[in-house]
């Protein structure tokens, strides 16, 4: 396998401008799906309302799906996107859950919600195999956001797969109004074949045992959130940035190079205070995080574990912020290359 070198500045530029889109005609073209959930796939805010009853129905679904510009991979997912849909409540809501698992899988699928009070999230309650829908009810009781994921054993090797998203539930009073809100998700996935691979490549169950990823994915895919999938915002505005680790293995360390997080939720507790000017944030796998910071700059700003090897084995994604200079806040010098000291 070739060599790559972590992540520079002239990199970052590239990342952001250049690098290959996992375009969907892209991912047809080479005879596989395009199982990316765009950053901006989520439901809007909740207002201020009484306790409602929701239904959600997720199908699980095995597919060839893009992994990195040439290669794919047998995903198992929810909806058939990595990570599944994230789900908005609030807190006293009943959400009603099924679970419906197509004929032509291969393997049995269930679902187990963190937010959820009551014996193995719905895991049990949703053992659903080839052609079986199954279902469940629950009221959610905890503010919070919350990873769901398959518990089908061997359940590593079904979130390593790409079985996981999360539910935000929301406080009675709602959450701050912000400008733009995004949903990412880090996982990993072991394949039996190095990084640079091209083609189809397969799981290994060994990489997998050993926690040794061949990569590390932010919504699915290598630098899934890169070029024409970057999230987009403007000078002034505030993001929110809902950021949760499928896992199976592997804790996190977020990071956004070039910005400071105002507020950081963490744990993603609701009721507690938020932390201020944090520049990392530890999210464990099974665990998420809600983060929030006001951009004053325009740029290319890059979310990153910052266990930065990682990087080069995909954990990178783009916020690309347009608007006009802040000299007050930074500004790159301008050098005199005949100067001498």
């Amino acid at each position: 396998m070739k060599r790559l070198t972590l992540l520079t500045a002239a990199a970052a530029l590239a990342l952001a401008a250049g690098a290959p889109a996992l375009a969907a005609d892209a991912a047809q073209a080479a005879g596989a799906a395009d199982i990316v959930r765009l950053a901006t796939d989520l439901p809007a805010p909740i207002s201020q309302r009484a306790p409602q009853h929701h239904k959600i129905r997720v199908e699980t679904k095995e597919l060839l799906g893009k992994l990195a510009d040439g290669t794919t991979y047998k995903y198992w997912t929810f909806d058939h996107k990595v990570p599944g849909p994230l789900y908005r409540v609030r807190v006293g809501d009943t959400v009603e859950v099924t679970l419906h698992n197509p004929a032509d899988s291969v393997m049995m699928h269930n679902i187990d919600f963190h937010a959820v009070t009551g014996p193995g999230g719905g895991a049990a309650a949703t053992n659903a195999a080839p052609g079986e829908t199954k279902a469940f009810t629950f009221k959610a009781l905890n503010p919070g956001l919350y990873v769901y994921h398959c518990a089908t054993p061997m359940v590593a090797q079904h979130i390593a797969n790409g079985m996981y998203g999360m539910i935000l539930v929301e406080p009675e009073n709602g959450l701050p109004k912000v400008d733009r809100e995004f949903y990412v998700m880090q996982g990993e996935i072991y394949t039996e074949e190095d990084l640079d691979t091209k083609g189809e490549v397969t799981e290994s169950i060994t990489k997998l045992l050993d926690e040794q990823p061949t990569y590390y994915v932010m919504n699915g895919a290598f630098k899934a959130l890169t070029g024409d999938r970057a999230m987009k915002a403007e000078v002034g505005e505030t993001v929110r940035v809902f950021f949760g680790v499928g896992g199976p293995n592997k804790t996190s360390s977020f990071h956004v190079i070039g910005e400071i997080f105002e507020r950081v939720h963490e744990h993603a507790s609701l009721e507690t205070p938020p932390l201020k000017d944090v520049q990392t944030v530890s999210v464990a796998p099974g665990g998420a995080t809600m983060v929030e910071f006001k951009l004053d700059v325009p740029g290319n700003y890059i979310l990153v574990d910052h266990a930065l090897s990682r990087v080069d084995r995909g954990a990178a994604a783009i916020l690309a912020v347009s608007g006009p200079e802040n000299p007050a806040v930074f500004k790159a010098a301008d050098v005199d290359k005949n100067h001498t000291h």
